[in-house]
């Protein structure tokens, strides 16, 4: 729901418009706000986020907050608690309040009543506000004197903002930490008061002076109050401080594990192994060999459960990180501890057949991540363990329904799928295993443990064909019910006999999987399935079950939708028939499937709507027929040279011409465009692939992988036929298929390097053109089509959105009209924009900054020519800026010297965290109408005047003669 709401948002006519929108849904709520009912106004004052979030840009941002200080100083405390929480839920918009000084002083103004609570209320409004105001002396000011107040909820207030002003301002901290520290170990202060204020030294980490100081203070803390509530409190400060500051993280991982040690109070212990868990997620490279070697005696002296269950899930996160190699690792002059005889393994082994889950799959994790990381010989007795372990556990959660055993189990085929990637050999038991699991466990594990076959099966696909015969028994028994994970485990089944089966679907195989849906399955299940097999290359079923589904879609956008993926199924079945050497049969393979692909692309055209415009279906398909073309054309061209051989004379136009290629007649100059024609293929893929910024990972490699396709087709003919004497192989060595993360990534890859292969061979034997050149080319191509096209997910599904909304100022009222300007200034273009987000925000990459490019052209003309330099004549330019609060502004200063009508385009792309660049647009437009200014208008018209009269006496000397 929240991407169909970013995107009806999105295709919403123009900025104008919605700004009137804007405006006028602002009024509604100020209508609310200035009723004299409580009920109106409260409701008026919680709608404001819903309207920041739908219209997010400054000028209303800033308008709204003001309103909402009015109602802030003039209302009652229940409406300033209902500001309040309006401020802390739209605190990334806080930065667009223009106006900040005349926001603040109409919410400080409450902080001098009478009423304690009003105070307190504008005391948490200061501190959800200090990241705009973080160097207000005046707030700084109230919240020490706060501090001192006699009245409870007003002095949890200013402990609130002390804390927020803490985390913002270094000044503030180095301000307060004397007169917190005096607070905390005053007699006066109550100990509920001391807890809340020892936190504050959390933010102590603005400098090292500040945070060496704010450390003593808690040091002593934890030494002058032992009670349990001090000292967890302290210690857990203690921590954040050291996350933060960095530099104490050793000194910290020593303190915990010696209270884990020595303090008998098992509090205190799960909240040191608490803050060492965190520890060990956010710094795992600090962590030494002795360390973990004090962690593993701890775990394996301690007779409770609980407390063995948390270090060991630290010993679990830090053994899949660095510090396991450190543990490992033979410092110099030391004889390194083996991995056999070490405690951590001891540990591992003792818990792998614990009777607590939670121990067991902890135990196996480490064992495997040390299997998997420890590249020694003698793991031999390690390997078992960890199988062994795997086993058992996968026995013991099967059979168990609980959540506990379902989050267990997930862990453990995490395990699995590791230990098969690093130790291969260990494969063939783990993949039995589950396959013997798979027919007596319940169906919620069932579906994981389909997954993890599926993954396996992906990495190593010799293990394919042994689990088939397994699960087509499977698949004939799953049982006769509706029920959702009946429905989900059909799914996962039918995945898994996909990779299993490789290259295509046996008649019995498919045969099973229709009966079985036709039986028990609902339709939404059936295009899942179908949605698998075409992302699988097995487009024979996915068009048959695209045609079942045909007639049972209410709409007939999906209609078209789902007639579209029949016949792009229907065009790649047709390739399944090519055949080497036959390459009159390929042309007529070739000119099926693109009649089937041209009657999708117009049903794909039908299904798409304002709201989901299909760009990258429609663009990904028209790219294939392009390339279909291309390779149909290149075999005609091929063909030429028999129908078409070089005439008797070509050799002497050849030497006349001094181009020895014309000596192979007009086939030289055909090859010559079909190698432009799959270049500008591969350079249309490549902006594909830049402008699919939210697509998953798998998507963009087959995007690659077509383009090149393109690349080395072009690559082929260049190095056999036009310019065999500079052709190189080395940019095109062979890159290792082992990477692969699929089977249709493994086919391409070999499809590539067999063709090199040959492409080289025949460079170095024969000259240019005899039909060997022609037969290479043409059983390139066969090779490449002969693998089926996989559709990967974000051509069915898109699971990341990221859209960019873009407003300038000055604004016309009306789009089509240009904006006023005169020749001899220069027009401030202001750039703001919003980064908009689906329901999962940064799922694949993240937006590390937003370049902007602005350019102008001249439409039209008016008046006299002038000569103007030719730097005044256009305007070009870019800037980066980083989204904050997924928000950014820019200014652009430009020069319209030339009178006349220009259009002015800004077009916006994305850098992402590893400095990749995306064009996602948007792109957009408006006119400037460059006039000319009033002083040089009247100095031309004066001059104009001026040359009449002598016009005039010229004319008439003429007339006279």
């Amino acid at each position: 729901m929240a991407s169909n709401s970013t995107k009806s948002f999105l295709a919403d006519a123009g900025y104008g418009e919605q700004e009137l929108d804007a405006n006028s849904a602002l009024m509604e709520l100020d209508k609310g706000l200035r009723s004299g009912k409580l009920g109106e106004q409260c409701e008026a004052v919680v709608r404001f986020p819903r309207l920041f979030q739908k219209y997010p840009f400054p000028i209303l941002i800033n308008s709204a907050f003001l309103k909402l200080a009015d109602v802030f100083r003039v209302g009652n405390n229940f409406l300033r608690l209902c500001v309040l929480k309006v401020t802390q839920q739209s605190e990334k918009h806080l930065e667009k309040i223009l106006n900040v000084d005349e926001f603040v002083k109409r919410i400080f103004s409450v902080i001098h009543s009478n009423d304690p609570v009003a105070r307190a209320i504008t005391l948490r409004m200061l501190g959800s506000l200090a990241s705009i105001i973080p160097e207000r002396k005046n707030a700084h000011h109230s919240i020490r004197q706060s501090l001192d107040s006699h009245d409870n909820v007003e002095v949890e207030a200013a402990v609130f903002a002390a804390a927020n002003f803490s985390a913002q301002s270094k000044d503030f901290a180095v301000g307060i930490c004397n007169k917190i520290s005096e607070m905390i170990q005053g007699l006066a202060t109550p100990v509920d008061l001391k807890l809340k204020l020892i936190p504050i030294l959390q933010h102590m980490h603005h400098d090292a002076i500040l945070a060496s100081s704010a450390r003593q203070l808690l040091q002593q803390l934890v030494t002058s109050y032992p009670s349990t509530k001090m000292v967890i409190v302290s210690l857990h400060t203690f921590t954040l401080l050291a996350a933060s500051s960095l530099v104490d993280t050793p000194k910290q991982i020593q303190l915990l594990l010696q209270y884990l040690k020595n303090d008998p109070r098992k509090a205190v212990k799960r909240l040191a192994i608490q803050d060492l868990k965190l520890l060990a997620n956010k710094t795992p490279h600090t962590w030494s060999k002795d360390n973990i070697q004090a962690l593993c005696e701890c775990a394996l002296q301690t007779p409770y459960d609980s407390l063995k269950l948390g270090m060991l899930s630290v010993l679990s996160t830090l053994s899949g990180t660095i510090a396991i190699k450190h543990y490992f690792s033979t410092a110099p002059g030391n004889v390194g501890s083996s991995p056999r005889s070490s405690d951590l393994v001891k540990l591992a082994q003792e818990c792998c057949y614990h009777n607590n889950r939670g121990i067991a799959v902890h135990g196996v994790r480490v064992l495997t991540n040390i299997t998997v990381s420890c590249h020694e010989k003698d793991l031999l007795a390690l390997e078992q363990d960890a199988v062994f372990g795997l086993e058992s556990l996968l026995v013991l959660c099967s059979q168990d329904g609980s959540p506990g055993a379902q989050a267990t189990l997930k862990i453990a085929l995490n395990c699995m799928v590791n230990l098969a990637k690093g130790r291969p050999h260990l494969s063939q038991s783990v993949v039995e295993t589950l396959l013997t699991q798979l027919h007596s466990a319940q169906d919620a594990h069932r579906i994981l443990m389909c997954h993890c076959l599926a993954a396996i099966a992906m990495q190593l696909p010799v293990l394919g064909d042994g689990m088939l015969g397994d699960l087509m028994e499977l698949y004939k028994v799953i049982g006769r019910s509706a029920t959702d994970k009946q429905q989900e485990l059909l799914v996962s089944l039918a995945t898994v006999i996909f990779v299993a089966s490789q290259k295509a679907l046996s008649a019995e195989v498919k045969a099973v999987i229709k009966q079985q849906l036709e039986s028990v399955s609902n339709g939404w299940t059936v295009y899942r399935i179908a949605r698998q097999a075409s992302r699988m290359g097995n487009h024979d079923m996915a068009r048959e079950l695209y045609q079942s589904l045909l007639t049972q879609v209410a709409s007939e956008h999906f209609y078209f939708w789902l007639n579209s993926l029949k016949e792009f199924s229907h065009a790649e079945q047709c390739l399944a028939g090519l055949q080497e050497e036959n390459y009159s049969s390929a042309l007529s393979c070739i000119a099926d499937s693109l009649k089937f692909y041209h009657k999708g692309i117009a049903s794909l055209t039908a299904a798409s709507t304002p709201l989901n415009p299909l760009s990258f279906q429609c663009e990904f398909v028209k790219l294939r027929i392009d390339l279909l073309q291309a390779f149909s054309q290149l075999i005609c061209t091929c063909n030429s040279l028999k129908t078409s051989p070089p005439p008797a004379i070509a050799t002497t136009i050849a030497m006349t011409l001094g181009n020895d290629l014309q000596r192979c007649g007009r086939i030289s100059n055909q090859m010559k465009q079909s190698m432009e024609e799959f270049r500008s293929l591969a350079s249309r893929y490549g902006d594909l692939y830049q402008a699919s910024f939210d697509a998953d990972s798998a998507t963009l490699r087959n995007v690659e992988l077509q383009q090149q396709s393109c690349l080395l087709i072009s690559h082929a003919i260049e190095a056999l036929i036009l310019d065999p004497e500079s052709a190189s192989f080395q940019e095109y060595g062979s890159t290792g298929a082992a990477h692969a993360d699929s089977e249709y990534e493994r086919r391409m890859m070999s499809v590539y390097n067999h063709v090199l292969e040959e492409v080289e061979s025949l460079n170095r034997k024969y000259t240019p053109v005899s039909y060997m050149h022609t037969a290479c080319l043409c059983n390139a191509i066969i090779a490449l089509l002969k693998v089926p096209l996989s559709f990967q997910r974000y051509f069915f599904q898109k699971l990341q959105s990221t859209s960019i909304k873009l407003a300038l100022s000055p604004s016309p009222r009306n789009p089509a009209e240009p904006i006023a300007v005169q020749n001899n200034q220069q027009l401030a273009l202001k750039v703001e924009g919003v980064v908009q987000h689906g329901s999962k925000p940064g799922l694949f990459r993240k937006i590390q900054s937003v370049c902007l490019n602005v350019s102008s052209t001249l439409q039209s003309k008016s008046g006299q020519d002038y000569k103007i330099p030719i730097d005044n004549m256009t305007n070009e330019m870019e800037q980066k800026v980083e989204p904050h609060n997924d928000y950014f502004s820019t200014q652009f200063l430009l020069n319209f010297a030339i009178l006349g009508t220009h259009n002015i385009t800004v077009e916006s792309s994305v850098k992402d965290a590893n400095g990749i660049v995306w064009k996602t647009g948007p792109r957009t437009t408006i006119f400037v109408k460059s006039l000319e200014d009033p002083y040089s208008q009247q100095i031309r018209l004066q001059q104009q005047q001026a040359q009449q009269p002598l016009q005039q006496q010229q004319r008439n000397a003429y007339t006279r003669f």
